[in-house]
């Protein structure tokens, strides 16, 4: 039997026990297992590339989502966060504990960014459009593309190269480089011109860039996608012929003032390679980002005869086309009379 006083040790080691297991347990559990992120929606952390770990202290303190930042940097000590975390866009649920938030920033498992880009006039505006998504700035995106040497590397030229960019939706990484952007956008651009694509350009005697720079000019006459095959037809039968493409789109874009109605004499004088009111056969590059059902149009145009085309007078947005000068002008005529009853002078 236990003597009075072994029991009392027992007893008061018991009640140590519980003492110590009073203030480890919490501390243990809040350190590891415990949801320790206070907002009620997810958020986001961005880490940026070769930030340091006093950075990501202030990334995380700035989006402010931690409940208990000290049990987080306890743990993240012990399993050397400070030189294991990686750069990128993080997603930070409710619900998440130390352990969690700590793996994902080590295994560098990132929420992937929507890329959507379609009908961007300027391939400026496309690459401060793209940055603002990416961690990227405009400029380091806007060097690759203003660098013959570089693009040339990809059978492009700095006129052409915006016809690399197939519009659509991707999805990447938020820290991805410009130039890794660059990379994927060819890869994709590759992918696109498929050998069907490919042999319906070589019929067309174009080479893809060509068919996209087309493609623009299509895109840019065409309110309705069910007219581009037409316009696109028309078009080619001018290259087909060495007829001028006289077309406005090209003077506004030459003329860089998006804000043009009405194409007057003073525009068609500008000194251009894209005015195709002055230089005979396709401009050097697009004159925007052309759809892909624009592409597709230009690739499988409709064949007719047509060599003349203008806006119908009831500003429907279609066209009358014409295959003789004398019909055109005709066309030309309703359509001028009706800007003038609407005081539409330029």
């Amino acid at each position: 039997m236990l003597t009075n006083k072994t029991k009392k040790i027992i007893i008061a080691l018991a009640v140590i026990l519980v003492i110590i297991a009073a203030i480890i347990l919490p501390k243990f559990y809040f350190k590891y297992f415990a949801d320790n992120v206070k907002t009620t929606e997810k958020v986001y952390l961005y880490i940026p590339t070769n930030a340091g770990y006093e950075q990501l202290k202030d990334s995380i303190a700035k989006v402010n989502f931690l409940k208990r930042p000290g049990y987080f940097y306890s743990l993240a000590s012990d399993r050397a966060l400070q030189t294991k975390f990686k750069p990128g866009k993080y997603a930070v649920k409710p619900g998440m504990n130390n352990r969690a938030i700590i793996n994902m920033l080590i295994a560098g498992n990132q929420e992937p960014v929507d890329i959507s880009f379609r009908n961007i006039r300027l391939k400026e505006n496309f690459a401060k459009s793209v940055s603002q998504k990416l961690e990227f700035d405009s400029v380091s995106l806007m060097q690759l593309l203003d660098s013959a040497q570089f693009v040339g590397e990809y059978g492009f030229t700095k006129d052409n190269i915006y016809t690399m960019f197939i519009p659509n939706s991707y999805e990447m990484f938020w820290n991805t480089s410009a130039k890794d952007f660059f990379l994927r956008m060819n890869k994709e651009y590759k992918s696109f011109w498929t050998s069907e694509r490919l042999k319906k350009a070589e019929d067309l005697k174009l080479t893809p860039q060509q068919v996209t720079i087309l493609a623009s000019i299509v895109d840019a006459e065409a309110l309705a996608d069910k007219e581009m095959p037409t316009i696109a037809g028309l078009y080619l039968n001018r290259l087909r012929s060495g007829i001028k493409l006289e077309a406005d789109p090209t003077v506004i874009f030459a003329n860089n003032d998006f804000t043009i109605r009405r194409v007057l004499n003073r525009h068609l004088t500008k000194e251009s390679p894209y005015n195709t009111y002055r230089v005979r056969g396709l401009p050097p590059g697009p004159i925007m980002m052309p759809s892909i059902n624009a592409i597709d149009a230009t690739l499988s145009p409709e064949k007719h005869n047509y060599i003349y085309m203008c806006a119908k007078e009831d500003f429907s947005g279609y066209h009358n086309f014409a295959t003789t000068l004398a019909e055109h002008l005709v066309n030309a005529r309703k359509f001028q009379a009706a800007l003038n009853q609407r005081n539409i002078k330029k």
